[in-house]
């Protein structure tokens, strides 16, 4: 017995080391690759995927178990990001008031989610709303959906962008969407830390401020300038504890340089603000958010008239902001800031097309190269400073915590030891970006080394991936 049993024990080791299995690979050849960060691409080299990660790039990797894909001569580029979705509102800000409860706006959520993925988008930052457990959800891969680094719940003043009460409310009513955390009307320096902190709490990897009037919300003009210095100086403290930073709605100079002032590192939309503005936010590393298609298309005032959901008044504000977009986008250009690309396109007609406004930064001046970094590296770059709030620190594990500071997060890039979020693409963006609309074009859409699409074999072919049958299915399935 006792003989038998010392043959057990010394049998464990081994069995437990032949059960261990080897990380999947991927190893993607013939293809040309767009780093995320340079000029051009690099032709005939090969991505070797491990696990979740980009575990080599260059020519000729010899990997022979891992399973081949075949990119037919296309290009590889890093997954794209929004940096200003907004995944908890559909048809207007009050939809989840009047007209559906949060079951229903989560399913809708969790749908529109895959359409992000089908246009490439493998991360998002959510820009206001209640989304801390959606984005829980995916990244514990309960849904699939882009990496969402959420803001939770706008945080507002009374009558700010994100009051969503009704014109009948007295003090101290508390409207349903406040209730569900979809923001939060916050007035005074301990209202407005309380509810910072509720946030991150609950998982926020940065904080959402209304800092000015908008168009979309009822009672705050356009011109209005929203929290005091003190609110704002209490809201970046919060953040600046937790290591993360704040990003604002804002629209003209007094609003922005209050909030600059305060500490706010990064503006949403600035579209009314001077040329001073721009060269104060060079100087200061204020990175900007771009919101393209809204600006420049939908609020076109011969467009403006086509949204259903928007008041005369609301029209009226529409239209200013694109009377200014085009110019502030030009000094942008001319004084090189930081800039990155956000949709803040969320009703039916316009939620599929997030890729357009990438596109349609080619109408004032941008090239291809810098159009495509507001969505990769330049993005990514801004997502780092969450700090220690972002919740995917899985890239670059051979390297030490200094050299992983100085490398980013891993987003938005193709390099060893980031993660392996990419697109295979017919054609080659860099030389014709328009190319990313045909979505026939996006042959191949791998996030977190999972595949979502595969189109590069027939759809005959056992590894070809329809529409119906996309989930976050783990390696190995090609």
């Amino acid at each position: 017995m006792v003989a038998s049993a010392l043959a057990v024990a010394l049998a464990l080791p081994q069995a437990q080391a032949q059960e261990k299995k080897e990380p999947n690979q991927i190893l993607i050849t013939n293809v040309n690759v767009w780093d995320g960060r340079s000029d051009t691409v690099k032709k005939g080299v090969d991505v070797l995927i491990e696990g979740n990660l980009i575990k080599l790039v260059g020519a000729g990797i010899d990997a022979p178990k891992a399973h081949k894909v075949d990119g037919k001569g296309g290009t590889v580029i890093p997954g794209l990001i929004d940096m200003h979705a907004h995944h908890s509102i559909h048809e207007g800000m009050l939809e989840g008031r009047n007209s559906y409860d949060q079951m229903a706006i989560g399913a809708i959520s969790g749908l529109r989610l895959r359409d992000y993925l089908d246009q490439g988008f493998t991360t998002s930052r959510d820009a206001g709303g209640n989304v801390l457990g959606l984005a829980k959800a995916v990244r514990l891969g309960r849904i699939p959906g882009p990496r969402i680094f959420p803001s939770g719940g706008f945080l507002s003043q009374t009558g700010g962008h994100a009051d969503t009460g009704l014109i009948t409310d007295q003090i101290g009513d508390t409207d349903i969407l406040e209730r569900s955390g979809f923001g939060y009307i916050v007035d005074g320096k301990t209202e407005a830390r309380r509810a910072a902190r509720k946030n991150l709490r609950a998982g926020a990897t940065q904080i959402k401020i209304m800092a000015g009037g908008g168009v979309a919300s009822e009672f705050d003009p356009i011109h209005t300038t929203q929290f005091s210095s003190e609110e704002i100086e209490a809201i970046v403290g919060v953040a600046e504890d937790y290591g993360t930073y704040v990003t604002m709605h804002a629209y003209h100079d007094r609003a922005v340089n209050r909030a600059i002032d305060a500490g706010v590192r990064c503006v949403e939309h600035n579209f009314l603000v001077s040329e001073e503005t721009i060269k104060r936010m060079k100087r200061e590393n204020i990175a900007l958010s771009i919101q393209s298609v809204m600006s420049l298309e939908v609020f076109d005032p011969k467009n403006v008239e086509k949204i259903t959901f928007f008041s005369a008044d609301q029209k009226a504000k529409a239209k200013m902001v694109n009377s200014g977009a085009s110019q502030m986008l030009k000094w942008a250009l001319k004084h090189d800031i930081i800039m990155v690309t956000g949709g803040d396109m969320f009703d039916k007609a316009n939620v599929n097309r997030q890729i357009e406004n990438i596109l349609w930064l080619k109408k004032v001046g941008f090239s291809n190269v810098q159009a495509l970094k507001t969505a990769t590296s330049s993005a990514a770059y801004v997502l780092s400073w969450s700090g220690g709030m972002n919740p995917y620190k899985d890239a670059y594990p051979d390297l030490s915590e200094d050299e992983k500071a100085k490398k980013g997060i891993g987003l938005g890039v193709i390099e060893e030891g980031a993660y392996a979020d990419l697109l295979i693409i017919k054609g080659n963006p860099l030389e014709k970006l328009e190319v990313l609309k045909d979505r026939d074009n996006m042959q191949l859409i791998i996030k977190d080394g999972h595949l979502w699409k595969n189109t590069l074999v027939t759809a005959t072919h056992p590894h070809y991936v329809p529409p119906e049958r996309r989930v976050m299915t783990p390696n190995p399935v090609l």
